[in-house]
């Protein structure tokens, strides 16, 4: 009420009572209709104490991610249930890693089917030569395979993850490429850029220009919060080259906000209940340790100290010198002096309510980060068809995440590494540099990675097999997603397998069987036509 409402209140309060009548209608009309009497009411009680605020996403995001990641970080190395939820996620996106499958456009390129074939055989054993050997890694400590599990599991994390692609060279590898894996910490602003930059172009170590595009990465020479004697010093990396527009630096993240520069940990919005649930689950096992730690007591009047010896041997006693400090030992006789008692307490341990309340808080933590708390808790004790269910569910948001994988670190690391095998004359790709769209006819790929978990392998079997006889996919996929290695290989291996049952007189020799001389084969196929 202003100086004037109470002024005519004084004077007259009947009309001073109608007068604030009329301003709470007038109220009530201009913030009360649409969201205004619901979601963004002021007026109602359950609303009046949500205290929210507009931001940025500088303010809401940026400045929020050191703490969020050094949160999810410690959670990850003491919360098992943490631990679980990023591995989880990590087996069945990453596994044993996503591997090359070439898919060249051929025809755009004016080849046959079978040059094309030839052609991806060649270059598929080409990468594996790379790929497959520990020069690939800068550090020269993980193949390409085990970088992929390292980077997506860093991203899970920290809430992103940046490789840099130098070339140098290395004894006995023809490929002078390199991945390093570098710790999220170490892309900051340098010591001589101010947190809060009032123009914000270089945020988190991100610089961006005038149109709001990222140019840069300022990195740290060594991590900005270890232990070095050595004055730590920043080197500004451009996104792309100046002139080649070749990717330096590959930066995984999953943006929430537009204009967001680095990524969120997965586990940011269940932070608080993770921690809160960690807490609860170490209680409840202290308190059932301590339950089952609770023996006998012996109340005497006789002081003396070898009546029924020492309740623990020196070496057994936690903190002896400690006065003030009780311990308790399973299957220990605790003697009681004149005048001491117990005070029996019933601890009720184990907690008869702790699996259903555990299980409730992970069914809200596995709807947040798209994991069915089946699988978040490796527990399948529902039907058949829920758990396939939940492992279908589980399984959209693992392929989301691999195509993401794949697009943004796999490919383009492949492209760079084609692009080093065509300049020095390994892979030939007529026409691979003088025009964007010829490259990437050669460069198309899948990158194919584990399968879904097999509830009933007949079934699945029988599944993948109708897939292919209908044309919604290949051998080719279904062999590798079923985790049965490479399709030519087995096929290779099952001609002479077949080869040899004839031989010995396991199998009939009917036509449709594999022949006996590989040079029948075209006569075989002669015969059939």
């Amino acid at each position: 009420m202003n100086w004037v409402d109470r002024a005519i209140a004084w004077v007259s309060p009947e009309r001073g009572l109608k007068r604030m009548h009329a301003k709470q209608k007038m109220n009530l009309i201009g913030h009360g209709a649409g969201y205004g009497s619901h979601g963004a009411s002021t007026q109602k009680k359950s609303m009046m104490g949500w205290l929210t605020r507009q931001g940025s996403v500088i303010e809401d995001v940026e400045y929020n991610i050191p703490k969020l990641r050094e949160r999810s970080r410690d959670l990850y190395m003491g919360a098992p249930l943490a631990t679980g939820a990023l591995k989880t996620i990590r087996t069945n996106v990453i596994g044993s890693g996503l591997k090359l499958n070439s898919q060249i456009d051929y025809e755009y390129l004016g080849m046959t089917l079978e040059e094309a074939d030839d052609w991806e055989t060649k270059v598929e054993r080409e990468f594996n030569l790379w790929a497959e050997s520990l020069h690939c890694d800068a550090q020269r400590m993980n193949n390409f395979y085990e970088l992929q599990q390292l980077a997506f599991l860093s991203w899970l994390m920290s809430g992103d993850s940046f490789a840099l692609l130098p070339y140098f060279e290395r004894p006995n590898m023809p490929y002078d490429l390199r991945v390093q894996i570098i710790e999220s910490d170490r892309v900051c602003n340098p010591s001589k850029v101010p947190t809060l930059d009032k123009d914000n172009k270089i945020v988190n170590g991100v610089e961006i220009n005038k149109r709001g595009e990222v140019v840069a990465y300022h990195i740290a020479q060594h991590h900005p919060n270890s232990i070095s004697y050595s004055t730590n010093e920043w080197k500004r990396v451009r996104k792309f080259g100046a002139q080649t527009g070749r990717q330096n630096v590959i930066h995984l993240m999953e943006s929430e906000r537009p204009e967001q520069r680095r990524g969120v940990p997965i586990l940011a919005p269940v932070i608080e209940s993770l921690k809160q649930l960690s807490r609860y689950s170490e209680a409840e096992l202290m308190a059932a340790v301590v339950s089952g730690m609770y023996t006998v007591f012996i109340k005497t009047d006789d002081k003396s100290e070898d009546q029924f010896g020492e309740m623990y041997a020196d070496d057994e006693q936690v903190d002896s010198y400690d006065e003030t400090s009780y311990e308790l030992g399973n299957g220990a006789m605790v003697q009681l002096g004149e005048g001491e008692d117990v005070k029996e307490a019933n601890p009720g341990r184990p907690n008869q309510a702790f699996d259903g309340f555990v299980t409730s808080v992970c069914r809200q933590i596995g709807s947040a980060i798209e994991v069915p708390y089946e699988l978040l808790l490796k527990h399948f004790t529902s039907s058949y068809s829920a758990s396939r269910a939940a492992l279908l569910e589980a399984w959209k948001m693992f392929k989301m995440r691999r195509t993401w994988m794949s697009n943004d670190f796999c490919q383009p690391i492949y492209e760079e590494w084609l692009s080093e095998a065509v300049a020095k004359g390994r892979i030939e790709a007529p026409g691979f540099f003088n025009d964007p769209l010829i490259k990437k006819a050669y460069t198309r790929a899948e990158w194919n990675g584990p399968s879904q978990g097999q509830l009933d392998p007949l079934k699945e079997v029988n599944a993948a097999a109708k897939r292919v006889e209908e044309g919604f996919s290949t051998r080719t996929r279904e062999t590798t997603e079923m985790g049965n290695g490479d399709y030519f290989r087995n096929h290779s291996l099952r001609v002479v397998e077949e080869r040899m049952r004839r031989r010995d007189g396991l199998a009939s020799n009917e036509i449709g069987d594999v022949p006996d001389n590989p040079d029948q084969e075209d006569d075989e196929e002669q015969r059939r036509n």
